[in-house]
């Protein structure tokens, strides 16, 4: 059989490669520089499996990744939950008081916002936590700090200035596992979906009573911009059923009554209900 090549983005170190990690234990991983990179390797078929994160318990979600399953045709098919424990990194006998910048991914910079905003430091964005260790090492940037996972610092060969900088000590990022194909990895309990809602009194009621009339509960809710639609918004749903649950293929049928489109995004295994 061959081995699986899952794509992440990020570098080595980063929290998504911990993620591909916890779903594909024994595949190959693939380093890519953005989200929409693993949606496109993904969906030409150069690799396998992506994982792309969805949303933060902190920052909330990650719209770019809402975005790209509007433009791309790629299944949901897992999804797993990691422990965010920002640190502050930099080269070996740098100390705190010596940095006159700390770079790193603006989620993770917006998640360590009181922290930073102690110090008398420059703040730069990156495109990736263990991506901004990594360019520290390779231009030997002095005087610079980053915020990365204590894994990186150690495959990096830097050194812990501070651990846990996080604002809120209990910080997630939920991952999810992307396909060409709808075949979940393990047995699903949990669906996701996107629809669009009309401009007409009582249409968003309906849209949701479809799921409430069958005691279906949605664990999120979120309107988004439609790209290319000025003034039209969308709504991306998380209900606990999987897809082919009879109260789910009924509801399903009854929103693509009120809904302008309906797509489900995929049908998969709750992290949360295997205590990741």
């Amino acid at each position: 059989m061959d081995r699986r090549l899952v794509a992440y983005q990020g570098e080595p170190g980063a929290y998504s490669e911990e993620g591909a990690q916890t779903l594909f234990p024994a595949a190959e991983l693939r380093p890519l520089s953005s989200i929409r990179k693993v949606f496109e390797a993904v969906e030409v078929g150069r690799i396998d499996f992506g994982l792309v994160p969805i949303d933060n318990s902190q920052a909330g979600s990650i719209n770019e990744t809402y975005d790209l399953f509007l433009r791309h045709g790629l299944h949901l098919v897992g999804e797993t939950v990691v422990r965010v424990d920002h640190c502050l990194i930099a080269l070996p006998g740098t100390a705190i008081d010596d940095l006159a910048e700390v770079i790193s991914h603006p989620q993770a910079i917006a998640q360590c916002e009181e922290f930073l905003n102690a110090l008398d430091v420059r703040i730069r964005a990156e495109y990736d936590t263990a991506g901004a260790g990594k360019r520290i090492v390779d231009e030997k940037l002095e005087a610079t700090g980053a915020i990365a996972s204590a894994r990186a610092a150690e495959l990096y060969g830097l050194t812990v200035l501070q651990e846990r900088i996080q604002t809120y000590p209990d910080n997630y990022t939920r991952f999810g596992a992307l396909s060409r194909h709808p075949d979940p990895l393990s047995e699903p309990n949990k669906s996701s979906l996107v629809f669009g809602v009309g401009h007409v009194a009582g249409s968003l009621y309906r849209c949701l009573g479809a799921f409430a009339e069958r005691h279906l509960s949605l664990r999120k809710l979120e309107s988004r911009p439609r790209a290319g639609r000025p003034w039209e918004y969308v709504l991306y749903a998380d209900v606990e059923a999987p897809a082919d649950a009879p109260a789910m293929l009924e509801a399903l049928s009854e929103l693509s009554e009120h809904a302008t489109f309906t797509r489900l995004l995929g049908t998969y295994a709750s992290a949360l209900a295997q205590g990741r």
